[in-house]
């Protein structure tokens, strides 16, 4: 192991803590875009498929530092299809869970990941 001298201390922490910050981030980056992409093949898989247009409208997007899964066909009618809706004639649709338990999913599986990246399992 290299000497440091003690005037050299502070820098040599702040390098190796910088380098370790950059590290994870892009680590978090990778896994924020894995799990995204994961996400998506879930709700293709789990959405209702009448046609099937509605289940492969599913995508991802970077917005800022985010990943955005969202329907980029159908979007106004995942709220109808999650949670069923009034028909006209004063019934109510079916509800198809499928978003609820995919964001889940989603949001326990990135956490797990996360953890295991920030330790350096990873």
């Amino acid at each position: 192991m290299a000497e440091i001298k003690i005037k050299n201390l502070f820098f040599e922490i702040s390098k190796a803590l910088e380098e370790y910050t950059t590290e994870v981030e892009e680590k978090l980056d990778d896994v924020k875009k894995e799990v995204a992409n994961e996400t998506v093949k879930l709700l293709k898989q789990t959405s209702p498929k009448k046609t099937g247009h509605y289940a492969r409208g599913w995508a991802r997007k970077r917005v800022g530092t985010a990943e955005v899964v969202y329907n980029r066909t159908d979007y106004q009618l995942t709220h109808l299809l999650e949670y069923g809706h009034a028909t006209k004639n004063g019934g109510r649709t079916k509800a198809y869970p499928h978003i609820g338990p995919a964001e889940e999913k989603a949001v326990d599986e990135y956490v797990k990941r996360a953890e295991k990246v920030i330790r350096g399992d990873a």
